[in-house]
């Protein structure tokens, strides 16, 4: 695998509008990108920014869930052309949120890790939650992949799938020292479980775990009427790192990019010399069945 090198990683708390085309949407993320390029190596929309053009592509406003999805499906080739012309304009890797997308006779959502020259690799969600389920119509994608890029080997975990260890763990024991979890929430209630769940990541692996959200409300959409979420950085509370392990947030709900400078070489010193190894110490071997114990 690539070695691991230095990340400055930048980070959007995306605001959900109402681009009235494609071509819309691509000049608003030229105007995000150039503003956030200079400073940053590698650039992170969140999970279904690009959802918010569903109005658009239906051609009226707050339509039902599995119409709008339909019109974002039919459109995912040009839309995803969009966010690679963007990465090239803007000379820079992006992990350009989600797109649903049709892989044989499933819908599924992809994140394309772009490359500054538009090359991309995709990772599906592998879980779904309950409204992809059993409202939307999005359903489970591929097993987690990892990414080689001149910073090393990156992973995904999209939103839910970072609420799941296994997942992240996998991409870790394959080499992934960050994990992206680009996600879309609408309650404080959801926001939680991500930020929770990527910071318990983030300890357990003693790797870092970026998170960063869809902010603002958008009547006009059916799937991202309300978002709610906070971008973060997250590494493991333990020697050399911020005691709560947060390196990075922004502003909760506000439209914005965090920035934040990670350092691969600081995780290979915790892993041998922090107060735990958490890392190493992850069970090898499947753990027994409980057994109710015996009071004597």
């Amino acid at each position: 695998m690539p070695p691991a090198k230095p990340l400055r990683l930048g980070l959007l708390q995306y605001p959900v509008e109402k681009p009235a085309s494609i071509a819309a949407f691509g000049a608003k993320l030229d105007r995000w990108l150039a503003e956030a390029a200079p400073r940053a190596d590698l650039l992170v929309l969140p999970e279904y920014a690009c959802v918010e053009l569903g109005a658009a592509l239906v051609g009226r406003d707050a339509t039902d869930e599995p119409t709008e999805l339909a019109a974002m499906v039919a459109h995912a080739d040009a839309i995803l052309a969009e966010m690679r012309a963007a990465a090239r304009r803007a000379g820079t890797w992006l992990l350009a949120g989600t797109l649903p997308m049709r892989n044989g006779e499933r819908i599924v959502a992809r994140a394309p890790l772009i490359a500054p020259d538009g090359r991309c690799a995709f990772q599906e969600k592998r879980t779904m939650t309950r409204f992809e389920d059993e409202r939307w119509g999005i359903q489970a994608g591929a097993p987690p992949n990892v990414f080689d890029t001149p910073w090393g080997r990156l992973g995904v975990s999209i939103c839910y799938d970072v609420e799941f260890p296994k997942h992240v763990r996998a991409q870790v024991e394959a080499g992934a020292w960050l994990i992206l979890a680009p996600s879309c929430t609408d309650s404080r209630h959801g926001a939680t479980r991500v930020r929770v769940s990527a910071a318990a990541r983030a300890i357990e692996n003693q790797c870092y775990v970026a998170t960063t959200p869809t902010v603002g409300e958008a009547p006009w959409s059916a799937a991202l009427d309300v978002n709610r979420g906070q971008a973060a950085v997250f590494g493991p509370a333990d020697r050399g790192f911020p005691e709560d392990g947060v390196l990075a947030a922004g502003t909760p709900d506000e439209a914005g990019w965090v920035f934040c400078a990670l350092d691969p070489a600081k995780l290979e010193e915790v892993r041998q010399h922090g107060a735990v190894r958490n890392h190493r110490d992850w069970p090898r071997r499947p753990i027994p069945a409980p057994m109710p114990a015996v009071f004597a």
